[in-house]
């Protein structure tokens, strides 16, 4: 199902920090099909729960549109590369708008996949900044507080 995304540098849910993830329940699941059908419908390459209304710490990102979508639940950076690169990005929840933003070329992070296994995973170019950008969703913070 195809979900309202939530839009607007005011709204309050986009402000907010996403909680942790206890379980991964039957809704959890249905929940980020749910995120991974809206996203490609609104050719997004990367989703946060708040952007869809749930303050839950579930971000999904698919840099590349034939392959499958990496789901992270309750993700956290463990390291960034010292090398920045300033890129213009845009965001579902702000339509209409680009700023650039200085984001680490590469990072690890951890987190949980659907199925409740840990997961390490090394990223670095696009598949990097999605995940600092979705992440930055779970604590509140949007492009435009990044912005240069």
């Amino acid at each position: 199902m195809i979900l309202p995304i939530q839009t607007g540098q005011d709204n309050p849910i986009l402000k907010q920090e996403a909680k942790e993830v206890k379980e991964i329940t039957a809704q959890i699941k249905q929940l980020v099909l749910d995120m991974i059908e809206t996203m490609e419908a609104n050719q997004g390459v990367g989703l946060a729960a708040p952007q869809v209304g749930q303050l839950l710490q579930i971000i999904i990102a698919k840099p590349e549109p034939n392959k499958e979508a990496l789901v992270l639940i309750n993700p956290q950076i463990k390291k960034t590369s010292r090398k920045k690169e300033i890129i213009e990005e845009g965001c579902l929840s702000l339509p209409n708008l680009s700023v650039p933003v200085a984001r680490s070329v590469k990072t690890i992070v951890q987190g949980l996949a659907l199925n409740g296994q840990p997961v390490k995973i090394k990223a670095k170019g696009l598949l990097a900044r999605i995940i600092q950008h979705e992440i930055d969703h779970l604590s509140g913070v949007l492009i435009v507080d990044k912005g240069l």
